[in-house]
């Protein structure tokens, strides 16, 4: 057992006492002796100074709300409120141009097309250029495929998606990938910089979103060594030290191709990996008493 320590495990509105998945963690938390709450991030009520901690999980509408998200992450910073992933890993994941960082290290990245808001070329331009008949058009700001669809050259519907996300924010244009199609996409779980589990997504017939909001599964796999070290170098290329991260790819013979590095709230699928929420709680408690110590 240890010091007693009072944390935060960061949810949303629609999850306020964290999904079942999520709940393992508590239970982890408390069997080492550690008070662990569920707190929503945006509720008005919250008392994040009495923390000695927060935990980043479910907080699974940030896309939604990112100027209040960012608002909070630094009222925790400028309070000394220790966070989990940290503050500035948080921020830098926030925007997916993080991928070009990683693709500059050598990493291996889904090409992509980054199209600014105001511009205003129409798709079938961009996918012309690149040479591309379908794509797939997301937000840089995107969870849960918000506002992503899949889209092909020469059909108005997928120039106004494209024009959808620009109303909003900046886009990113990707090549569709049949890939997830006829495989799935991998997810590969990384905890305290160690590889944990992988899962292996994949949609519902005629989708290309490995989502279960939009009908997609999930299964516990084994992965092939050479994507596993593939998943590794990414993860030692921007999650070192962290305490989670989620290496998202899709194979491509023998390569594994980054579709995201998430850093804030990804589901780490603890219940399909025994151990993995233990080890999990582990490495925050260790993160907890350590800064305790430090601050005494």
């Amino acid at each position: 057992m240890i010091a007693r320590v009072t944390l935060a495990v960061a949810t949303c509105a629609a999850f306020p006492g964290l999904p079942d998945g999520e709940r393992l963690l508590l239970d982890e938390l408390r069997a080492l002796g550690l008070d662990a709450v569920p707190a929503v991030w945006d509720s008005p009520d919250a008392d994040w100074a009495k923390f000695e901690g927060v935990v980043l999980r479910a907080v699974w509408d940030y896309h939604l709300k990112s100027d209040a998200f960012r608002w909070w992450v630094a009222r925790l910073e400028a309070a000394d409120v220790p966070l989990w992933n940290p503050a500035p890993a948080v921020r830098a994941n926030m925007t997916k141009t993080y991928l070009r960082g990683l693709e500059s290290a050598g990493i291996p990245v889904v090409p992509t097309a980054w199209v600014a808001r105001g511009d205003a070329r129409p798709l079938d331009a961009i996918l012309a250029e690149r040479g591309w008949e379908r794509a797939v058009v997301k937000p840089v700001v995107s969870a849960s495929a918000f506002r992503t669809r899949r889209v092909a050259r020469g059909e108005a519907a997928s120039n106004a998606a494209l024009q959808e996300v620009l109303a909003h924010s900046d886009a990113m244009v990707q090549p569709y990938l049949p890939e997830i199609e006829s495989e799935g996409e991998w997810s590969f779980i990384f905890l305290d910089g160690a590889f944990s589990h992988a899962v292996l997504k994949t949609p519902a017939r005629g989708d290309f979103r490995v989502q279960a909001e939009h009908g997609g599964a999930a299964r516990r796999r084994e992965p092939p060594a050479e994507l596993l070290a593939r998943a590794e170098a990414a993860a030692a290329a921007g999650a070192k030290g962290l305490l989670y991260a989620r290496v998202d790819g899709v194979r491509r013979g023998e390569e594994l191709l980054l579709v995201e590095l998430e850093l804030i709230e990804p589901y780490l699928f603890l219940d399909a990996a025994p151990g993995a929420a233990a080890r999990l709680a582990r490495g925050i408690a260790e993160r907890a008493v350590n800064l305790r110590r430090h601050k005494t």
